[in-house]
């Protein structure tokens, strides 16, 4: 079972880096809490090509970003997307994860299971800082993460069991 955790957003809007930031934060507790073998976090930005071409390695992708959706600023929210699925709750990023899973076929790939984590962000205006309500969904966010990554580990299990 392998699992890719790709933060995506570009860190020059605001929230948008939220999901950079999430995988950034992943990514530095590595040593402390390691992450189960197989399962591999990488930051994206806004590298949509290289993640369309990524996917395909994997049995699922959990995609973290900054997704509005009409909520309180800093809402987290986890959704199951399809691949060429239009994406209602994606933000305005050049390569959404709704464009990203829209070219996985035109770079001959094939999308499997894809999550999003997503955040309901306050401000996508130029500059470096999230905002207070998106820099407090980090933490949140990680935790999240962490119990998909387990949850669809004991479910691959589970199928390996009634196979």
């Amino acid at each position: 079972m392998r699992i890719l955790v790709a933060g995506v957003g570009n860190v020059f809007l605001g929230d948008d880096g939220f999901g950079v930031e999430v995988a950034r934060t992943l990514s530095e507790r590595l040593g402390r809490t390691p992450l189960p073998d197989g399962v591999v976090v990488g930051d994206f930005g806004i590298r949509g090509i290289h993640l369309a071409y990524e996917l395909s390695a994997y049995d699922t992708t959990i995609l973290v970003d900054a997704a509005p959706r009409g909520e309180e600023p800093g809402t987290l929210y986890a959704l199951e997307l399809g691949e060429g699925e239009p994406g209602a709750a994606v933000d305005a990023h050049g390569m959404t994860p709704d464009v990203v899973l829209g070219l996985v076929g035109a770079v001959g790939g094939e999308a499997r299971r894809v999550l999003l984590v997503g955040c309901e962000p306050a401000d996508v205006a130029p500059g470096m800082e999230l905002s207070p309500p998106v820099a407090a969904a980090i933490e949140p966010a990680v935790r999240l993460v962490r119990e998909l990554i387990e949850e669809e580990l004991r479910d691959h299990q589970a199928g390996d069991v009634n196979a």
